[in-house]
């Protein structure tokens, strides 16, 4: 009886006395070169960015930088008389025209792929894989393959003047220059959002499309109400990552069009951050661009989240 009394009060004893919590790091651990790299190579030098930009910040003369506040935001975004408010507004417009052109195609185009892509028939693992396989080359390997095409003379010209149609015109010049370049980055990019949308699909129920069936609805009633509405939240994510892509738009016109881009007017604003800040060393103003184009993009990023999370919530 004794016995069972002192390991009752054992048992209270120890079951009252709070235990010491360990903190297990090694969870932080994992996470550590993440935090390290986007410290290192995004963090600071957004916040660095903004520093410079309030700045007449000339590398070439590290003595002489005198603190100018929002004068070059002022000058890139109000001031019509400065040079830097129309190269910056020109760039604008040519990046917006680019991203009419291709998001569309790169989210609609990489939909109907992966729809086809999704089947069930002989051979479909090697298309999967020709289709993608274009994202795995440096967009400096795809832009030289398609100037080679698509500059004067060059093959598409070719091909066309033997059927009997005008040629293009080459990169020189719109609007073979645009179509050149979108043409590119359709191809080089497309493979990678099909491949998203292609495992988006496969996670749809197969028992939907059968129930859908079995009501009478064809292929097109089914991709339309069952389809979309099931997918609606990798379009987001899609379409985000293909209208901010397009936005960072600098390799295809660097290479493509080259020191043409301002004249045939496909100078992007990646290009024209590069010219201010590399070229004519005025990197408080290319920072001003940089920091003006971020907060863009950002809240281009938010609208896009709200209106189709507003969506998928009702």
């Amino acid at each position: 009886m004794a016995t069972s009394q002192q390991a009752g009060t054992q048992t209270i004893a120890t079951t009252g006395t709070p235990a010491r919590r360990r903190v297990n790091f090694v969870p932080y651990l994992f996470i550590l070169p993440h935090l390290i790299f986007f410290t290192a190579f995004l963090a600071y030098p957004f916040f660095y960015g903004i520093y410079i930009s309030l700045f007449n910040f000339d590398f070439l003369r590290p003595e002489f930088r005198p603190f100018v506040g929002l004068q070059n935001y002022n000058n890139i975004l109000f001031n019509r008389n400065s040079v830097q408010f129309t190269d910056f507004w020109s760039a604008i417009g040519n990046t917006a025209q680019f991203i009419l052109y291709s998001v569309p195609f790169l989210v609609i185009f990489a939909l109907l792929l992966a729809v086809l892509l999704n089947g069930n028939y002989r051979g479909r693992n090697v298309f999967r894989g020709l289709y993608f396989a274009p994202y795995a080359l440096s967009v400096t390997v795809a832009a030289v393959l398609w100037r080679w095409i698509f500059e004067n003379g060059g093959l598409l010209d070719t091909y066309l003047t033997r059927i009997g149609l005008p040629p293009l015109g080459g990169l020189g010049a719109q609007p073979g220059a645009w179509i050149g370049i979108t043409v590119a980055t359709i191809w080089w990019t497309i493979g990678f959002n099909t491949v998203i949308f292609l495992a988006a699909l496969q996670e749809i129920p197969e028992s939907l499309y059968e129930a859908a069936s079995l009501d009478g609805a064809n292929k097109v009633q089914q991709f339309f109400r069952i389809t979309i509405p099931m997918l609606r939240p990798v379009l987001v994510f899609v379409i985000t990552i293909a209208l901010l892509a397009s936005a960072n738009l600098f390799g295809q016109p660097h290479i493509m069009t080259g020191v043409q881009s301002r004249v045939v007017g496909t100078e992007s604003i990646v290009q024209r951050i590069y010219d201010e800040g590399i070229i004519q060393y005025r990197m408080g103003s290319a920072a001003a661009m940089s920091v003006s184009v971020a907060a863009v993009l950002l809240l281009l990023t938010t609208l896009n989240f709200r209106i189709f999370g507003r969506g998928e919530q009702q």
